[in-house]
């Protein structure tokens, strides 16, 4: 019940940046924090990570649904060290979090925009599922291998 919380709590963050991202964001179009280095950009993201697969929202919902599924069982039938319940907690929460945007609205709200490093614009959810992503992998690496 622990790793719910956590997921429902991370969710909560997620929807109200990007609550306020539609309702600050999308009239304004962008607000320059560090000129040509980092702005609050709104975007409507029909696609997966940096704007792939545009408009095949059915596939990342089932690929959301599967990948939360999976991750709860995991989570709760898999002896799993804090690294490894980190990062699919990250996983499930940055995959829930757009997968309500899909539903909810058929796109998903970005809006931080770091110009100087590349072209794409993200949000909370993306750094979750990133991060966590990264921490599966060492984890996976460093502890997996022993097994």
């Amino acid at each position: 019940m622990l790793y719910e919380l956590i997921i429902l709590l991370l969710i909560g963050i997620d929807q109200l940046s990007k609550m306020w991202a539609l309702n600050s964001l999308k009239e304004i179009g962008s607000i320059p924090i560090i000129e040509d280095v980092f702005h609050l950009t709104y975007v409507e993201n029909r696609g997966a990570a940096f704007g792939m697969f545009q408009d095949n929202q059915i596939i990342f919902i089932v690929v959301a649904v599967i990948a939360t599924i999976f991750g709860l069982y995991y989570l709760h039938t898999k002896k799993l060290n804090i690294l490894g319940k980190t990062s699919i907690v990250l996983i499930i929460a940055g995959a829930i979090g757009n997968l309500i945007d899909r539903v909810r609205l058929g796109f998903v709200v970005d809006y931080f925009d770091f110009r100087f490093i590349w072209e794409y614009v993200f949000n909370i959810a993306d750094i979750f599922v990133v991060v966590g992503t990264i921490m599966l992998c060492i984890y996976i690496i460093v502890f997996e291998e022993d097994k």
